[in-house]
């Protein structure tokens, strides 16, 4: 009987080591239609989040980039805390670039990339370099972002994107239903040595069966 007892504590106690996303994950939904690599997410293993997050290429050559933002909750007012937001993109050459030691999603969306947890005001901000365009110029420079919310919701948004960017088209431009209700095209403004841009986002605006 001790040696039952002892099994079933050690089994408690080893439970308690998973990721907190680990244990409840038949509590998170996917809405918005399919989205490949929105479980990347879920990667910020045991990690401590904050509203404030700076990514790995911030201090390496480039343009310098502050994004900030507020999230709202649905009603477009109420300020929304504890939403998780992911974020990635290329290096200066346009490459997701790897280190070699990546696991999970890490190996396709590469080094560069960061989880924010929005604070009790709903804001979020993280730094980073502005990324490269692909090589072969198939798409304008742009950040990728995924979003968690605390009901367990999760989904992508419309990526970031640059004013003035040649390979910008009328999709990026003026989307007809942009998701979190903004296109995402930022006009940076220069403020020092670092370019700053802002986007705030309503949870579930214009995202397919949300409700």
């Amino acid at each position: 009987m001790d040696n039952v007892i002892k099994f079933i504590i050690l089994s408690v106690a080893l439970t308690s080591l998973v990721n907190p996303q680990d244990k409840n994950e038949g509590n998170y939904k996917l809405v918005g239609g399919p989205c490949e690599g929105c479980e990347a997410i879920f990667e910020f293993g045991n990690r401590i989040l904050s509203n404030v997050d700076t990514l790995p290429d911030f201090n390496i050559d480039g343009p310098r980039l502050k994004i900030t933002g507020t999230i709202y909750k649905p009603d477009g007012k109420t300020p929304a805390k504890d939403v998780i937001v992911y974020i990635y993109h290329t290096n200066q050459d346009g490459i997701y670039e790897t280190k070699g030691d990546e696991t999970g999603w890490g190996k396709r969306h590469g080094y560069i990339r960061g989880w924010i947890k929005t604070d009790k005001d709903g804001k979020f901000t993280f730094y980073t370099l502005k990324p490269g365009t692909y090589p072969n110029r198939s798409e304008p420079a742009h950040i990728h972002i995924t979003i968690l919310e605390p009901n367990g919701k999760y989904y992508w948004l419309g990526s970031y994107h640059f004013e003035g960017d040649p390979l910008l088209t009328e999709k990026e431009i003026n989307p007809e239903l942009p998701r979190g209700g903004s296109s995402g095209l930022l006009s940076l403004q220069k403020e020092e040595d670092i370019w700053v841009g802002k986007r705030d986002i309503i949870l579930g605006k214009n995202v397919p069966e949300y409700d």
